[in-house]
């Protein structure tokens, strides 16, 4: 049992409960026991006690959209769009192998728990042929280090001959693809209560995949009894390519592959006009908000209050490392509600809904609302205690604020199921020298694989 006392308290239950002065009780089965204002009481005199003086205790974070495998091509292509920087880090992934991945993505992840969250997806659809699966590598990073995990089973069947935009050897069979797929569930999917890893299914874009591993995969999906996720709507040039290929927009053209349904969750969702966002919320979609990826390749602002408005479920994701360099999504909550507020004005969106963002609109992404996103008793004990108490905070009155609109604040603990990840600012879990090293090292091997297939692809010419 763990006692988390003396702390504010953000619970982002239904009725955004707050306490001043309160307490989070967690038990030795991984739950929350008690939640209130004041010391906690009755409390087993062998519990761990936690002085969270100078703290806000809220839900932790749960990150809605990842690719953890690109935190060793960060860097790259710098001022290039959507598509520039697709068809510039192809070439370079083609040369990942499982060893890669796992630096990556333990690098990945473990910079997340430092950032507080709890909880993350990945999104893994690059597999070069005769290499070791990258997305056991994936699941192994993410036993090391404590997260949640929630990959994606990604897919890629539409190269660059057939009209798509990644090249030929990077694109599977549309059968292999979902042969892969359903293998992954069978061999990870964990459906039971609490789980630490579940499988979701995740052809990767309407640009890069074919109408047929789409609705296929989407069958597979229910079958199975997993949930869905793509990349849709994300920049005008991905509208623009569906209205000529396929005569419709991106959301219409999910629907018409069976696409949108309260299992499926869609990363970005930049570019939707009314009635998109009506055929969203008239079906339960959800969609992952990526605010620093999108600016960073300049894709857009989401209409993210006018989603929340019209009843559409919206979590937070980080994107993929090559295009959001910072890998924080503790930082993403500021970002945001700057962006909402770049595109409505300074009451487009409040602290207290881009941490709702962060925490219970994750989790609904997800399809895990019920068990992780706020503090209530009976959910898992996913807990992010932030120190508040330091010169960057000092001042800002309202705690949440300060989380929000404050610089990234320190985590005094970490909890995921009452395990400790992260306690006074270091991850408990593995060593970061260890992890740094090796993401170093695999990103300078990848570099220079890259460049010698670039020069032998060149003396062939």
């Amino acid at each position: 049992m763990i006692v988390i006392e003396n702390c504010a308290v953000a619970t982002v239950d239904r009725g955004w409960t707050e306490y001043r002065d309160g307490h989070v009780v967690v038990g030795a089965d991984g739950r929350i026991t008690a939640v209130g204002p004041g010391p906690a009481r009755a409390v087993d005199p062998s519990a761990r006690r936690v002085d969270g003086t100078g703290c806000l205790a809220t839900p932790g974070l749960v990150n809605a959209h990842h690719h953890l495998y690109q935190w060793v091509t960060r860097g790259l292509a710098q001022e290039a769009d959507l598509f520039g920087w697709l068809t510039t880090l192809y070439p370079v992934w083609a040369h990942l192998d499982a060893e890669m991945v796992h630096a990556a993505a333990a690098a990945g992840l473990g910079w997340l728990a430092l950032s507080g969250c709890t909880t993350s997806t990945d999104h893994h659809y690059v597999f070069p042929p005769g290499r070791d699966d990258p997305l056991a590598a994936t699941i192994e990073a993410a036993r090391r280090i404590g997260l949640r995990f929630q990959p994606s089973r990604g897919s890629m069947d539409l190269g660059r001959s057939d009209g798509g935009l990644p090249p030929d050897s990077l694109v599977e069979g549309t059968e292999a693809a979902l042969l892969a797929t359903e293998a992954a569930i069978d061999r990870y999917h964990d459906p039971s209560p609490g789980a630490m890893l579940r499988i979701s299914v995740a052809p990767c874009s309407p640009f890069s995949v074919t109408a047929t591993l789409m609705r296929e995969a989407a069958a597979l999906a229910r079958r199975r009894g997993v949930r869905l996720h793509t990349h849709l709507a994300e920049t005008v040039e991905e509208e623009e390519y569906c209205r000529a290929t396929h005569g419709c927009t991106p959301v219409e053209y999910a629907e018409r592959l069976g696409w949108l349904g309260d299992d499926v969750w869609l990363a970005h969702g930049v570019h939707l006009d009314d009635a998109a966002l009506a055929r969203l919320a008239a079906t339960g979609t959800a969609v992952a908000h990526c605010p620093s990826s999108n600016a960073r390749l300049g894709a857009g602002v989401a209409r993210v209050p006018d989603l929340l408005a019209a009843g559409v479920p919206v979590g937070l994701g980080v994107d993929g490392a090559a295009s959001q360099e910072a890998g924080q999504l503790g930082a993403e909550l500021r970002q945001a509600l700057y962006a909402a507020r770049l595109r409505g004005g300074p009451a487009a969106m409040t602290a207290r809904q881009a941490l709702a963002l962060g925490t219970v609109g994750g989790a609904e992404c997800l399809g895990r609302a019920d068990e992780i996103g706020s503090l209530e008793v009976g959910k898992l004990a996913d807990v992010a205690l932030w120190r508040l108490d330091g010169l960057g905070h000092a001042g800002i009155d309202d705690p949440v604020a300060a989380l929000v609109l404050g610089p990234p604040a320190p985590l005094a603990l970490l909890l995921v199921g009452g395990r400790t990840v992260v306690e006074a600012g270091e991850l408990r879990t593995a060593d970061v020298g260890t992890i740094t090293d090796r993401a170093s090292r695999a990103h300078r091997k990848l570099l220079a694989l890259a460049e010698a297939g670039a020069t032998r692809t060149g003396d062939d010419r």
